[in-house]
């Protein structure tokens, strides 16, 4: 019989918070997983979402932040705290406004068991309105988003959002790297991870829905102020120039990194010239 940990962080949204946790625990789980344990980061909500979520789950456990993690932060606290209890068989990776399809775990678990728990198994999902539309999921290596088929599908990196990790690849890849707030910790891990010849693959159909979040970034939204634009800019939540600079120069190198360290500041001057 195996373990999993289950891995999110929250920040006030308690009812799309207790929406995935009611579609996660309505999920069937395969039999195998017999032991499974859900730690949950608070980053400082004021919204009662821990109250909501003990009220309504009591068995989750409950982690205070600071109010300044973010989510790859508080993705990274989450893990660490899993690990000081046990090194669990695996470690599943959800978003707060992801919601599970029935089918989902037992998706996840036939493919790492397909593949003797040597990869990192990637869950696909479609808006919540729209089947047809796929939002998160894994990525080729363009960073084109994956459609998933019948069967499993290689891919370069990955969104956070259902991300199941066997411990196997726990042992070599570790954990997700805290340098990174809020964005670019989850495709820094799955690039980490392909170095060290640990392979992703995008687990059969969809198994669950989140929306998009906005299509145009405010840091380089031309109808946006220029005092806007800047302070999403250095925001974990926008476009943080020198976390970017990192994730770009450890995955394409020193050169692009430079290259576009320097357009993004022009971006945010004059984001005209990219809609021209």
């Amino acid at each position: 019989m195996k373990s999993i940990a289950v891995l999110l962080t929250v920040f006030n949204r308690k009812e799309k918070t207790l929406a995935c946790l009611q579609s996660f625990f309505n999920a069937d789980l395969p039999a195998e997983l017999n032991s499974l344990e859900v730690f949950l980061v608070n980053d400082g909500c004021t919204d009662g979402t821990p109250d909501a979520v003990k009220a309504a789950y009591p068995s989750v456990n409950i982690i205070n932040g600071t109010g300044n993690l973010f989510w790859n932060r508080g993705m990274h606290l989450a893990w660490k705290e899993a690990t000081q209890i046990k090194i669990y068989d695996y470690f599943l990776w959800i978003n707060d406004d992801t919601f599970f399809y029935t089918h989902a775990l037992q998706a996840l678990y036939k493919t790492t068991i397909l593949y003797n728990d040597e990869r990192i198994v990637v869950g696909t999902t479609c808006a919540v309105n729209n089947s047809k539309v796929i939002t998160y999921g894994g990525r080729d290596k363009n960073g084109s988003l994956i459609i998933p088929q019948e069967y499993p599908t290689d891919c370069g990196f990955f969104n956070g959002n259902i991300v199941l990790i066997p411990s196997s690849v726990f042992e070599i890849v570790g954990m997700n790297d805290p340098c990174f707030r809020h964005a670019l910790g989850d495709f820094d891990y799955g690039l980490r991870a392909s170095k060290l010849g640990i392979k992703s693959v995008v687990a059969p159909g969809i198994l669950g829905k989140c929306d998009e979040h906005e299509s145009l970034a405010t840091w380089c939204d031309p109808a946006k102020s220029l005092s806007k634009r800047w302070k999403a800019f250095r925001s974990p939540l926008g476009q943080d120039p020198e976390e970017f600079f990192i994730f770009e120069s450890r995955h394409n190198g020193l050169l692009k990194a430079c290259f576009h360290y320097l357009t993004n500041h022009l971006r945010v001057l004059a984001p005209w010239i990219w809609t021209t």
